[in-house]
């Protein structure tokens, strides 16, 4: 260990990189961008180096409610962002496979679905269900990290497990969303109509995110028999000398598309009893290059 001068900096490091999982978890969940949770963490550790650390009686703690408040603030400001983004916005997915609940204690409000829902939620509620639901917080934590009354967490957290809940069915198991995501993408390449209709539920939604940067719709396409032409539409163009490798994203089984090398496409789905509800592609070339640094290490 150092001494003089330099103790007290190695001590915090130790400190801040022993919460930093849990600190990139929730900001991650608040944002949905690599980058953007990234920065937060960065801020986090400055305020942590500049603060009286000996005062601090619980450092995980005060870490914690410094990047939530943080992370707030910065949802704000990407939601204005987002209002001039082209085309549906999707969040940047995460590798999962060695932390599958992203430093949290339980996997919640990491699904790619999931953050979509929850980007309709004010930052102040979204902050409070991803403190509930991910990393267990009791009422009265959230009440502190957010500085209102414990009746007001709660409340907080109600409205939006309503919004999540309205907006989603019960989701199906790993391996049936596994399964559903094989047989999707043999229908898709094949551009099999039938095969598709059967797995897609009545209502399926596929967003497809470009971010004006790629070729890629610009608004969601809805319904059963819109979906499985679309995807039918293009299947000849887009899988043609493409490569597919199975990855964890966000707790679920995605697959990575590679044409010559370069990721063009990230696609996942979420599913219920119904089927397959929602179809998503990344093809922010921006959203890919971590999940396919990842990928590249495997």
């Amino acid at each position: 260990m150092p001494t003089g001068p330099d103790t007290d900096l190695f001590l915090a490091a130790a400190v801040f990189n022993g919460v930093r999982p849990r600190l990139f978890g929730i900001a991650y969940r608040m944002l949905g961008s690599v980058a953007e949770a990234e920065d937060v963490v960065q801020d986090a550790w400055l305020r942590w180096q500049a603060c009286d650390r000996a005062a601090v009686l619980n450092p995980p703690a005060f870490l914690s409610t410094t990047t939530t408040r943080l992370a707030i603030n910065a949802a704000q400001s990407a939601r204005a962002r987002r209002e001039t983004y082209v085309g549906p916005w999707l969040p940047e997915p995460v590798d999962t496979s060695a932390d599958p609940a992203l430093g949290a204690e339980r996997g919640e409000a990491l699904e790619l679905a999931i953050l979509v829902l929850l980007e309709r939620l004010t930052p102040t509620e979204r902050a409070a269900y991803v403190l509930r639901e991910a990393f267990d917080y009791s009422y009265p934590e959230i009440a502190g990290v957010l500085q209102v009354k414990d009746a007001n967490a709660r409340q907080l957290v109600s409205r939006a497990r309503r919004h999540v809940t309205a907006g989603r069915r019960e989701s199906v198991g790993s391996a049936e969303q596994r399964r559903l995501l094989t047989a999707f993408l043999a229908a898709a390449r094949k551009g099999d109509l039938a095969a598709l209709e059967e797995i897609l539920a009545a209502d399926v939604v596929s967003w497809s995110d470009g971010g004006g940067a790629v070729r890629a719709s610009r608004i969601p396409v809805v319904g059963r028999t819109h979906v499985s032409r679309f995807v039918a539409a293009f299947a000849r163009t887009f899988w043609t000398d493409t490569a597919l490798t199975p990855v964890e994203t966000n707790g679920q089984a995605s697959v990575l598309v590679a044409r010559d090398g370069d990721a063009v496409a990230l696609v996942t789905l979420d599913a219920s009893a119904d089927g397959v509800d929602r179809l998503l592609w990344v093809m922010n070339p921006a959203k890919l290059r971590a999940i396919s640094a990842a990928v590249s290490q495997i």
